[in-house]
């Protein structure tokens, strides 16, 4: 989802030498990439409450200004530096209205948890079950999409974490590995793990062949 490289280092290069039009490119570029993924980790209930594209726009003008010290020593991609600002934001937004707000959001759910039948989950959704679906089983497809939602949302946070990561904002494993801190090979252990744990999840909810066909995946 987030957008390809090539560009966005020209945009850096560019920007590094202060070409003003370089930035608000570079900014404007992963704009949507970035409405995506506040969308994705925000509680639905705060959502009634704050405007993705004010969360979105906080997080641009936050990057635009440590842009400067970015530049001078990158130590991750600039589409992972960006995500990490978001999500830095999307957990002090979480707060500030959990501490400040007449009516509390009921339950805090981990920041890697889908919901809402996002389109992430209905694609997975289609994966998972026979391709030459029936039309009464296509029109379940949103069901199942819900279904794989809660079952993600019950796995400890750092299995959701990287689940959301590959399926959800199909990160590679090298960017995952990056962003994570963590070798590529731990990188890839770690979701081969969170997979397993959703498998017996969704096999413990009663969907032995949601999960089998999500574990071939």
């Amino acid at each position: 989802m987030w957008p390809e490289s090539d560009q966005t280092q020209e945009l850096l290069h560019n920007a590094a030498d202060g070409d003003t039009d370089a930035i608000n490119q570079l900014m404007e570029r992963h704009r949507s990439a970035l409405r995506r993924m506040v969308r994705l980790r925000m509680d639905q209930k705060l959502m009634r409450r704050v405007d993705v594209s004010d969360v979105v726009q906080d997080v641009l003008i936050e990057a635009n200004r440590r842009l400067a010290t970015y530049l001078e020593q990158p130590k991750m991609s600039f589409h992972l530096w960006l995500r990490h600002i978001a999500r830095d934001r999307i957990i002090d937004t979480h707060r500030r209205h959990r501490v400040s707000a007449k009516r509390s959001i009921d339950r805090e759910q981990p920041l890697a948890t889908p919901s809402g039948g996002d389109k992430s989950s209905i694609l997975l959704a289609n994966q998972l079950r026979d391709s030459r679906l029936t039309p009464a089983a296509a029109a379940t497809q949103k069901e199942i999409a819900k279904q794989v939602e809660a079952s993600i949302a019950k796995l400890d946070e750092r299995d959701a974490e990287i689940i959301v990561m590959r399926l959800y904002e199909q990160l590679s494993n090298q960017e995952v590995a990056e962003a994570l801190h963590l070798t590529e090979p731990a990188a890839s252990m770690r979701y081969l793990r969170a997979i397993r744990r959703l498998k017996e999840r969704l096999v413990g909810e009663g969907d032995d062949g949601l999960a089998a066909n999500f574990y071939d995946q």
